[in-house]
């Protein structure tokens, strides 16, 4: 269970704090029911309201060190595999909403090979595909920003150092 004042993911409102644990004061709401009243630090002045007893929906946001550790993995984290391109959409979706990182690295990465194989055939990327790779990226450098205690624009820039400082070791 959350505590009120802790920091959590949810699964499109990104991170968010828990503001308060209590039944929903609404018409038809079954007061019997607690819920997070979550309130995402992007847009403060929308909430989001999650039952307690539906745990998928949010999870803890990692820590310091996990954060670290996680960018010490995405050299080994294997690309996005989507086979059919009529269920790539649906497969992208589905990884944003488990709010696994690693799944975001992984879509990433799958993207940028798609861009750059577009590219040298002379094409465009597709604006589904753009829309994607910002989800990703903004979900994960949001979270690992907030983590390690920098700014998201930062991030690009502390992934790499940090990636090539234990490349050449």
């Amino acid at each position: 269970m959350f505590e009120v004042n802790e920091y959590v993911i949810h699964t499109t409102g990104g991170i968010c704090k828990v503001t308060d644990i209590a039944p929903l004061d609404m018409p038809g709401a079954d007061k019997s029911r607690k819920y997070y009243f979550l309130v995402p630090i992007k847009e403060r002045g929308s909430k989001v309201f999650v039952p307690v007893d539906n745990p998928a929906a949010i999870r803890k946001v990692m820590t310091d060190e996990e954060a670290w550790e996680l960018i010490d993995e995405i050299p080994g984290i294997e690309e996005m595999q989507v086979e059919n391109d009529k269920m790539r959409e649906a497969k992208y979706k589905e990884a944003i909403k488990s709010c696994d990182c690693r799944e975001l690295i992984k879509i990433i990465k799958n993207l940028y090979t798609r861009k750059e194989e577009r590219l040298k055939e002379g094409k465009k990327t597709t604006a589904t595909d753009d829309k994607y790779f910002k989800i990703a990226e903004d979900n994960l450098f949001s979270e690992l920003a907030f983590a390690i205690g920098k700014a998201k624009e930062d991030m690009p820039g502390v992934i790499a150092s940090r990636i090539g400082s234990r490349q050449t070791v």
